[in-house]
């Protein structure tokens, strides 16, 4: 039963979770409501306990750990480290860089960098349910810009989304928001991600892009204003709130992460993505931070596969 204010300060977090032990305890807790469960056979009724945080499946005859299996595998940073850096991340609006977080736990940036892409696979891969109600979508683009590459890796394209990544965004007006990748924002890709993402009968808002043309009659509501002519809002009619999640990411990734690649940007939008629905500001810090550890299963990140 959390308290009246929905925050949990630096000082409080750190007299919850002084040590690895106390943090072992409420991961094990978390992760194994019913008692300890072996990640490898997925059994948990034949286990036995060799020594505080470590067990042995009798079934499959192999050891574990409430690190097994989770993006804590194999990581030499102390459990309660790994906590601190969840409430860091949640908690910062535009996120953290791994410079900062280094300070912050003492571990080296090359740590801290591989730790914090280990907390954004697990923002994704969530079970989201279908946006309903009034939905905003709209997409962007995002990359460095052509001016301030250097002249041999200029794409000479002209201008506009050259050498940047299209991402779509679908948000809940007062809610939950979903966002992907678009690749080639394809008009085929876009429908097919509002269909997923979507419940059939709500109302769409969306700008005048051609790329939404046909969404409006038997499954869905679309009405669209027409940014090319100064229009904005008129009416019920507006895209402000997932333009305000746009401004966020972008200031974001210019001016925490500085730069991101194509190959990892779909981590960074899964952060962000994270942060406005299970971490967002209006939920208590401890219920933020549980949904983040609930994250954690199954979400193995191995250095080599990050950076294939």
């Amino acid at each position: 039963m959390h308290n009246d204010k929905i925050t949990v300060s630096t000082f409080q977090l750190f007299q919850m979770f002084p040590d690895s032990e106390s943090a072992r305890v409420y991961l094990e807790g978390r992760l194994w409501p019913k008692g300890p469960r072996c990640p490898i056979c997925g059994l948990g009724d034949r286990v036995g306990n060799h020594s505080p945080g470590l067990y042995r499946c009798f079934q499959c005859k192999e050891a574990f750990s409430v690190r097994t299996g989770t993006i804590f595998e194999r990581s030499h940073v102390p459990l309660h480290k790994w906590l601190y850096a969840m409430y860091l991340l949640v908690t910062a609006r535009k996120g953290i860089s791994s410079l900062q977080l280094a300070k912050q736990i003492g571990v080296t940036q090359k740590t801290a960098w591989f730790q914090l892409h280990r907390l954004r696979e697990a923002c994704g891969g969530r079970n989201l349910r279908k946006l309903r109600g009034i939905i905003e979508i709209d997409e962007t683009f995002v990359g460095g810009l052509e001016g301030n590459k250097h002249a041999n890796k200029k794409l000479h394209a002209g201008r506009g989304p050259v050498g940047k990544t299209a991402v779509l965004g679908m948000k809940e007006r007062g809610g939950r928001m979903q966002a992907r990748l678009s690749g080639q924002m394809t008009f085929d890709e876009i429908h097919g991600s509002i269909h997923e993402s979507i419940e059939p009968g709500t109302q769409l808002y969306t700008d005048d892009s051609a790329i939404f043309d046909g969404l409006d009659g038997l499954f869905y509501r679309h009405d669209s204003i027409n940014h090319s002519i100064g229009e904005y809002v008129r009416g019920a009619a507006h895209t402000n709130s997932i333009e305000s999640v746009w401004a966020v990411l972008k200031r974001g990734i210019m001016g925490v992460y500085h730069s991101t690649s194509a190959k990892h940007l779909p981590r960074y939008v899964d952060e962000f993505t994270f942060r406005l629905n299970e971490g967002n500001v209006k939920i208590h810090t401890l219920d933020r931070l549980d949904s983040f550890v609930d994250g954690t299963a199954d979400k193995r990140l191995t250095y080599q596969r990050l950076i294939h």
